[in-house]
C-alpha cells in the first residue's frame, strides 16, 4: 500500500474508523473526531467500505478516467505495427502526422523504445559439441598506421596527409594501403589463430588456412568444415582444390547473411576494440606480413622475426 505524504490514516487507522461505526454504533462525528479527520472523510471511507469491502480501503489512483487528448488504443496498435516493420520514430511520426515526442513516449511505454531485432527473424543459436567439426574464418581489412593516429583518436577535424599516386592505368591510389587481419575461430572450443598479411587473395587465404590447421594440431583438434562468407578468394577454384586436398569440407554463407558467421565476427570486434583501436600506436616500420598465434593467455608469438611494425603482438584465445 503506497500512502501519500500527509495523509492522516493508515489502513489499520481506516479499519478501525469503519469498525466503530458499523460494529460498535460509534456515530460518523465521534469516529471522525476520534481518527482526526473530518466528518466527510470518514463517510467517504464508510461508504466505500460497504460498497467494496476491504479493497475500498485502499488508496486510488488520482488520474482521471477520462483525458481528453489521450492517444486512442488503436492509434497505439499502429503504432506499434509500424514499429514492427523497423520503422524509426520520426517515421512513424511523419507517416501518422503525430508529434515525434507523443511517438517516442508511447514506444516506450509499450516496450518497443528499442528497435534491436525488433521485427526481424528471431536469433538461431548454435555449438558444435566436438572440437574441430566447424572452423569459422574470416578477413578484416585495417588500414596502415602513418602519420600519427587516425581520426578515431585525434577526431575528424584533424585529418593527416594520405599521399596518392596515379598508377598506369590511370586509377588514382593512395600510399598507406591496407593491411589485413584472417582469422580462425573453433566453433565449439572458441581456440583462435589470427595472421596480419598483406592481402586477402587467394594464395594468401590459403596458406593461413594451412598455417590455422598445424596450429590446431598442435592442441589435438583436427579441422573437419570451415566456414567462410562468399570472398572472391573463398570462391576461387584454387581455394576449392586446396580444401580438397586438406581433406576439407568447406561451407559458405548464405549472400548478405554475416550472421552465420557470426563468431568470426563477434572475435573481429573484440580485437578491433581491445587491440586495433585500443590505444594509439606509432607509424609502421614494414610492410612485411605479421603472424601471430596463441591459446587463450598472453604468450607471444614464436615468429616475432616477422614483426616489424609497432602495433602489439596479436594473441589468440580461446
Amino acid at each position: 500500500m503506497k500512502l501519500h505524504g500527509n495523509a492522516a490514516l493508515t489502513l489499520k487507522k481506516r479499519q478501525l474508523l469503519v469498525s466503530r461505526v458499523i460494529d460498535d454504533g460509534c456515530s460518523l462525528v465521534k469516529a471522525a473526531e476520534a481518527a482526526e479527520v473530518s466528518e466527510r472523510r470518514a463517510g467517504e471511507w464508510v461508504r466505500r467500505f460497504r460498497a467494496e469491502g476491504r479493497a475500498g480501503l485502499f488508496d486510488r489512483s488520482s488520474a482521471p478516467k477520462h483525458v481528453h487528448n489521450r492517444t486512442p488504443e488503436e492509434r497505439i496498435q499502429v503504432i506499434a505495427a509500424l514499429r514492427r516493420l523497423r520503422m524509426t520514430g520520426a517515421e512513424i511520426a511523419e507517416a501518422l502526422r503525430m508529434p515525434p515526442t507523443t511517438v517516442s513516449g508511447i514506444l516506450t511505454r509499450i516496450g518497443m523504445g528499442r528497435l534491436g531485432r525488433l521485427g526481424l527473424e528471431p536469433v538461431e543459436r548454435y555449438e558444435r559439441k566436438r572440437p574441430g567439426e566447424l572452423v569459422h574464418v574470416d578477413v578484416k581489412k585495417l588500414g596502415r598506421i602513418q602519420g600519427g593516429a587516425g581520426w578515431r583518436v585525434r577526431g575528424r577535424e584533424h585529418r593527416h596527409c594520405n599521399r596518392t599516386f596515379t598508377d598506369r592505368a590511370g586509377h588514382r591510389r593512395k600510399t598507406v594501403g591496407w593491411e589485413y587481419v584472417h582469422v580462425a575461430v573453433d566453433d565449439a572450443t572458441r581456440l583462435a589463430y589470427v595472421e596480419v598479411l598483406a592481402d586477402e587473395k587467394a594464395k594468401s587465404a590459403i596458406a593461413f588456412l594451412g598455417r590455422a590447421i598445424r596450429f590446431f594440431r598442435r592442441y589435438g583438434i583436427r579441422v573437419e568444415r570451415v566456414l567462410t562468407d562468399n570472398g572472391s578468394a573463398y570462391r576461387s577454384s584454387i581455394h576449392a582444390i586446396a580444401c580438397r586436398i586438406l581433406s576439407l569440407k568447406h561451407l559458405r554463407t548464405r549472400p548478405y547473411r554475416p550472421q552465420t558467421n557470426g563468431k568470426a565476427e563477434r572475435f573481429i570486434r573484440t580485437l578491433l576494440s581491445g587491440w586495433a583501436y585500443g590505444a594509439i600506436y606509432a607509424p609502421q616500420r614494414s610492410a612485411e606480413p605479421r603472424l601471430t598465434a596463441g591459446c587463450g593467455d598472453t604468450t607471444m608469438s614464436a615468429h616475432t622475426d616477422l614483426w616489424a611494425a609497432s602495433r602489439p603482438q596479436l594473441v589468440s584465445s580461446s
